[in-house]
């Protein structure tokens, strides 16, 4: 927190913690696996390079951008005050104007679709149209969705879905019903950082008047829903196997233990900032479980 307090307003640290890093691992999930996949089913000869780059960049920006629009959009609504248990926001602390930030999200969505127009030569037109409703939904999940319990649902379709789908579909041009599954079972992983987040803020949001999931079903209804959706995630890969991957099968179960030590930690912490340690937990767990499962599928391969 120290630290914190002595960051000058406007400076590259400052735009380096309102970028949020940590949650890149978020973006970079999913598309580890879609890759993967493609590589794995397809081999050298079918895997194209430069569309791949283009994937991981647009999928970057796209969470800086989201990070961005979270920051300014929180703080105008004044819901990071000094009530807030997670890590400082950029504005709320003074690093960043909120003029500035909003010029940032400017720039960021711009240049995202900079990024992703170039894919609609490999993926054709239909690539416009997931990128635009990537835009949309990343403003409508903090100015709105976020508020009505619909967080999770976007996690598992923007997170999961979409881009495992898409960048499947832009190397081999289709989409089998194991890289579906994929998909699910990565958006679930995703989801468990959402969960350790608002329970840990259940609080803060059901006065702020955020109906989140865990808000709705209570403390220990999150908890249970944290531990789930990482089985859920399992469970689902253990499906792969029917389709000649085995690898890809058993080595998320390595996660699954990762996951549930943190599940333990969390039950023992209950509540307060002391469960800003599961958050960073369980942002390894599921960047351990992209590894996972990718290399599994490039052992299958």
């Amino acid at each position: 927190m120290n630290e914190e307090k002595q960051i000058i307003a406007g400076s590259p640290m400052a735009w380096l913690l309102a970028a949020r890093p940590k949650t890149l691992a978020g973006a970079a999930v999913p598309v580890m696996i879609g890759l993967s996949m493609a590589f794995a089913d397809g081999g050298v000869a079918a895997f194209r390079l430069a569309p791949a780059i283009l994937c991981v960049l647009f999928a970057f920006i796209m969470q800086i951008d989201a990070n961005f629009i979270n920051d300014y959009f929180d703080f105008i609504r004044g819901n990071d005050d000094e009530t807030r248990l997670g890590p400082r926001r950029a504005c709320a602390q003074g690093w960043i104007s909120a003029k500035s930030m909003l010029r940032a999200i400017a720039i960021t969505t711009v240049l995202a679709c900079c990024v992703g127009m170039p894919l609609v030569m490999y993926g054709g037109v239909g690539m416009i149209a997931i990128g635009a409703i990537c835009v949309v939904f990343c403003f409508l999940y903090t100015t709105s969705l976020s508020y009505k319990g619909l967080g999770d649902i976007l996690v598992l379709v923007f997170f999961g879905i979409v881009p495992v789908c898409a960048i499947y579909y832009i190397q081999l041009g289709t989409i089998t019903t194991e890289v579906f599954l994929a998909s699910l079972a990565c958006g679930f992983v995703i989801d468990t950082l959402l969960l350790i987040n608002n329970y840990r803020d259940i609080d803060n949001d059901s006065r702020a008047g955020k109906r989140t999931l865990v808000v709705r079903i209570g403390a220990v209804g999150g908890r249970l829903a944290y531990l789930a959706s990482g089985a859920v995630a399992v469970l689902i890969g253990l499906s792969y196997v029917l389709y000649g991957h085995v690898w890809a099968s058993c080595l998320p179960v390595l996660y699954m233990l990762l996951h549930y030590f943190a599940y333990r930690r969390m039950v023992r912490i209950g509540k307060g900032k002391a469960l800003n340690a599961v958050l960073g937990l369980t942002a390894r767990n599921m960047f351990v479980y992209g590894v996972l499962v990718s290399v599994g599928f490039l052992l299958d391969a």
